[in-house]
This record gives structure tokens, sequence and C-alpha cells, in this order.
């Protein structure tokens, strides 16, 4: 195709209304004679990048959309994360941050086309895929498949989405141009066809036959031969420093006419917690981006920005490995949406190809370091529970998981007695890898050790006979990549005292945010207590603290990042809001994101944190501190990497 590129500006919104008084639709296909998209009868390319409305605050959209503009995009790309907006079975929620239709509709407005990815499934290195957790309370259901109880939670779904974004389909005078069914689907061990077959007709039945369905899968044909499907338009994707040729030669495969269209672009990669922070170097992602515009394809930049893992919402790999809350993914815009080199030279390079909005960039929001805050100790995660676990324990023999327990995210107490004397060190064991993910153990009130999915599987434990055993086991992410996604948390088996399995558990189910939104953490209790006995470890305890941002200055609050001097691993909120993860201990990340649109002048800001690990605050004070810039590659012990192999020649044999 000849392409003639446009820019979307005042002829541009003439035309289409032109169009809509004489009554012309519009129009998005592909062109097999001609190897390219249509829109409305013009050969067309896009030149988008992917941005998660998810993993950005609502009051920042507008911010990060207009930078994309700016960089000569013409298109972004969204997924839909279904446990996102349908957290609990049936109730669904699309308000606030999650208000999809709101995102939507300031990119129509800014003139940025949508490529749409619901799913059902995602990957996006986001929680269980994408996928809610209840699907698991069918222990056996296979996921991704034709799983009868799978299909009717699917279509169920999907009938409540699909019919919201019908009115934004570009046939309907919306942005979206093209939706991908599915996702990746030839690399998942299922390979179901009729699987496939089926979400395209329901697709189908909601909005209709003239839309551009499509897939995405690795630019390889053994990815293709279980993704692609008759019916969808067959993408791939690849990162930079490859063949480009080799790769879009495996879309050839599949599709021998048509648009070539690499749907995943990598900007940079992911990272995972104890491994190095992954970089990719702006000139080969130039020089990639290139060769890719120069041969006529249609791109998605992924990451365009990443954005943060706010809450629980991180993803992890298998073997297990987390994700950590950044999702910075050493993007063009980075978490916070600054500018980076990498950014400007990506523009420079979308200009040899088609003209990019004239004027000055969005300037990079300004960050303030707001300092050190004192912080205090306020109860043991043990002494809180009649606040955190307001239903009370409950009794089972062996222990229950996460969704026996009605509860997706955070933290779950177990809660058991020493069945005999173990005065001499005893192992306390999870002899089938059964703590999914992390378990903090405590005899008596006093640290014992931790036991961690896949890496420490035994620990030794003291104690008289009738001591309290507490096991808080955190749900650190589910895998959301792979064959391993039906990933159950909590105590999944029997832990063994010796050779004896232990039972008469009372388990808690905890609404630690909850409790913190409201403040009743903050009520007077044993934070004053007198400590334990010197150990390397503590046990869970929650700490809080308040700093004032001053009335009457301008431009304050401010965006700002923070961090945790002494501290180890845990959960911080800021005014209720749940922050993520920190884990300074194990890196790389550092610092954590701060949005100014959490932070108040009006009140004082009351951080809390739940400690795992450490008590930074015995002996001496303990702070946690505001700082202006953000720490993402500290160093790491580990020389492992999980790597993802972006295209290799041998898989198109």
């Amino acid at each position: 195709c000849k392409i003639n590129w446009v820019l979307v500006d005042l002829t541009w919104v003439l035309t289409l209304l032109v169009l809509a008084i004489l009554g012309v639709p519009r129009n998005f296909n592909v062109d097999y004679k001609n190897d390219c998209f249509r829109k409305d009868g013009e050969e067309f390319r896009y030149i988008s990048g992917s941005v998660h409305y998810n993993r950005i605050p609502r009051a920042y959209w507008k911010d990060r959309l207009l930078k994309m503009y700016m960089a000569g995009l013409n298109a972004i790309q969204t997924y839909v994360p279904w446990n996102f907006h349908e957290p609990s079975r049936g109730q669904y929620n699309f308000s606030g941050d999650r208000d999809l239709e709101h995102f939507l509709q300031l990119a129509h407005d800014i003139g940025l086309l949508v490529v749409l990815r619901p799913g059902p499934y995602i990957c996006g290195e986001w929680d269980m895929g994408g996928l809610p957790a209840w699907l698991l309370n069918k222990k056996d259901i296979v996921l991704r498949s034709s799983d009868p109880d799978y299909i009717a939670a699917v279509d169920k779904w999907m009938g409540k989405l699909l019919p919201m974004m019908k009115p934004f389909l570009y046939q309907s005078g919306g942005p979206i141009i093209t939706v991908q069914v599915e996702n990746e689907y030839g690399s998942y061990f299922a390979c179901d066809r009729d699987y496939l077959r089926h979400l395209t007709k329901l697709f189908r039945s909601h909005l209709g036959n003239d839309v551009v369905l499509f897939t995405t899968d690795g630019a390889g044909v053994r990815y293709l031969k279980c993704g692609a499907l008759q019916g969808l338009y067959a993408t791939v994707d690849f990162g930079p420093g490859g063949n480009v040729s080799v790769a879009f030669d495996a879309q050839r495969h599949a599709e021998p006419h048509g648009p070539l269209v690499n749907s995943e672009f990598y900007t940079g990669w992911l990272d995972h917690w104890g491994e190095h922070h992954s970089t990719v170097s702006t000139a080969i992602v130039a020089k990639s981006l290139n060769e890719i515009l120069a041969v006529g394809a249609s791109v998605n930049l992924y990451m365009f920005i990443g954005g943060t893992n706010f809450g629980y919402w991180n993803g992890a790999n298998a073997p297990y490995a987390p994700q950590p809350t950044s999702y910075d993914y050493d993007a063009p815009l980075t978490e916070a949406g600054d500018l980076t080199d990498k950014y400007f030279a990506i523009r420079e390079v979308i200009k040899l190809y088609r003209k990019v909005p004239e004027g000055p960039v969005l300037p990079s929001t300004p960050k303030y370091a707001y300092g050190a805050v004192q912080m205090k100790k306020l109860h043991t995660v043990s002494d809180a529970l009649e606040v955190l676990s307001l239903s009370g324990p409950v009794k089972s023999i062996y222990p229950l998981t996460f969704i026996e327990m009605n509860q997706a995210f955070g933290f779950v107490l177990y809660r058991t007695k020493l069945p005999v004397d173990c005065s001499t060190p005893t192992p306390l064991s999870s002899p089938l890898n059964g703590v999914h993910d992390r378990a903090y153990v405590s005899v008596d009130g006093v640290a014992a050790g931790i036991l961690e999915r896949n890496k420490a599987l035994t620990i030794n434990v003291t104690g008289k006979a009738g001591s309290q055993v507490d096991v808080l086991v955190e749900n650190m992410g589910r895998i959301n990549y792979g064959k391993d996604i039906n990933d159950f948390k909590g105590l999944v088996s029997n832990l063994t005292l010796g050779a004896d399995t232990l039972t008469g558990w009372a388990i808690y189910s905890l609404s630690i945010d909850q409790a913190v939104s409201q403040g009743l953490l903050w009520e007077p209790g044993s934070g004053e207590a007198a400590p334990p006995p010197p150990s390397p470890l503590s046990v869970p305890t929650f700490y809080g603290g308040a700093f004032v941002i001053p009335d009457g200055i301008p431009d304050l609050p401010q965006d700002s990042y923070i961090r945790f001097p002494n501290w180890r691993k845990g959960q911080v909120w800021i005014n209720g809001f749940n922050l993520g993860r920190y884990w300074p201990a194990r890196g790389p990340q550092v610092t954590l994101f701060v949005p100014a649109i959490i932070l108040s002048t009006a009140a004082p800001n009351n951080v809390t944190v739940l400690e795992l690990e450490a008590d930074p605050c015995t002996p001496g004070h303990c702070t946690v501190e505001f700082t202006s810039t953000p720490v993402l590659n500290a160093t790491v012990n580990s020389d492992h990497k999980h790597q993802r192999a972006l295209f290799r020649r041998d898989d198109l044999l």
C-alpha cells in the first residue's frame, strides 16, 4: 500500500462531519488484494502504543494519552482485565479508575484510534492473566477451553462487556478499529479450536460482522498453528534486535495476504522480584521500529507506558516468580508518565513516515520529596484479628485455600497448636510445596521463620505442646502465563511437624484494606508491648505515621516516591489507598510511585505499613522517606532471568 498519512486535525474532523451529513458509513476493514487496512476506503496503517488504564489513576489518563498523541501515534492499544471489573461473580464495577467508557471517549476526543484487547484472557503480567479468581471455585476447571463452566462464565462476562463496547466501534462513530479475540492462544497447552470458534461467534453476535477481529501470537509457525483461526486476522508479536523479515514471514504462513502487523513490539521487558531490572537499548528499539515501518507494517509499541501494579494486581511467571509493583517496563513514558530519551527517539522515527502533531509536548509531571515520616508500631497482625477478621475464624481439620475462604487477594492467617513438645528444633515443612506463596510463621508470638513457594519448604521450630502456631500466608500474585494459571493460593496442601500432619486449624480471612481505609488499625492497642528477644525476624506488624502538606503552596501536592530504609518486605497504604508491595531486601525495585491524586493538603496524610519480616522501630526510631527520584534497578543477588523468546528462526520449521 502507498500510505498517505493525514494528521488528525480540523480537516479530518470536517471530513467526518461531511460524511455524517451525507450518510456515508464509516468503515474499517482488511484489503487482502492490496495487503493493507482500509479506513473509509483509504489505505491505512496504524502506529499504536499500549497503555493500560487499569495501571494508571483516572486523573492521569488524559496526560498520558496526550503524550502518546504528541509522539506521533495515531492509535492506542489496551487490554480489558476481566477480574478488574468483575471481582466477585456477578458484581460489576465500571466506575472511577475502572471507567473504561470514559477512557475510550478520552482517546477518541484526543484523536487516537483504539485497538481493543478484551480477552477474556489477556496475560499482561496481570494477576491470573485477567481471569477472575472465583473461576477456581470449580477446582478442576480447564481455563481457556471449552469447559462448560468456563464458557458459561465467559458468555456472561462478554454479554456485559461487548454491548458496552459496540457504540465505540469505528463503524458506530467511535475509535475502536480492531478487536482481539483471546491472546497468544498458540502458546497455551489446550489448543482448543472449538473454544476459539465459540469466542468468534460470541464476539460477532455482540459486535456485528463488520468489525475486524484478530489474533496475536508469537512470531513463529508453531505458535500460529493453535493461535490462528479462519475468520480472525492473524497478527504476530516480536521485539527489537531480530530479523524483521523472518518474523513477518511467520505471519505470512497464516495470512498470505493482508497487512503486516506486529501487535506487540517490545520497547522494554518485564521484571521479577530478585532479578535485574530489564532495560532495552533506545538505539535498538529505534532501529527495529524503523525496519518495521519501512516495510509498510502496522505496529503497536508494547508498552508505551507501563504504569503501576497498585494493590495486589501484579502477576507472576512459572517457575513461580512474581512481578514487582512497578510495571515501568523501560517504556518510552516512565511509570510516572515522564518523558524519556526513548520517547523522543521513537518520535523521530515516526516523523520519517507520518506527520506528527506540532507544538510542545506536555512536560513530565513535577516530583516532590516530602522527606522522612516518623513511624510507630500499631499492632501485630495476630493482636489485630478482631478488626481484621470481622467474621471470625473458620474451623477445619485441614487448611483451606483462599478460594475456599472466599478471598481472592492479600493475606489469610492459619492458626493451630503444637501437638507435641518440640524442645529441640523440629522441622515444620510443606512437603508438597503447598505454600502459595509465602508464609510467615510464629510460635507463641515469636517469629520462627518463613516458608516460600519453590524456595524454602522447611523451617525448624521449638515450643511446648499446646503452643500457638500462626502461619500468615501472603498471595504474591497469580501466574499469568502458560499452563499453570490455575494458581490456587494459601496453604494448598498440608503442613507437617516432623513426620506428622498438622490438623485442627482456625483460619482467618483478613480484610486488611477495609480495616486500613476505616482507620481501625490506628485505635489504641498493644503496639507498645515489651519487645521480644533479639531475632533476625519479627512477626508481621502494622506501623503508622502521618505528614502534612501545607495548604496554599502553589502546585502542591505533587507526585512522589516512597522508600523504606531498614524495612524488608511488606505492603503500604497512603490515605487508605493500597500503593502495593515493597521488597527492597530482594529488589530490584526500591521505591514505590506515589501519585499526587491520593495526597491531601486539607488534612494529614496517613501512612500505614504492614512490615512482614523486620522490626525497623526496635531499637530507636524508624521512618519511611518520600523522595523525588525513583529507584527501580537496585543490585540483586541473582543472575537468573525468566526469558520468553521473542522470535527465532527455527520457529518457522
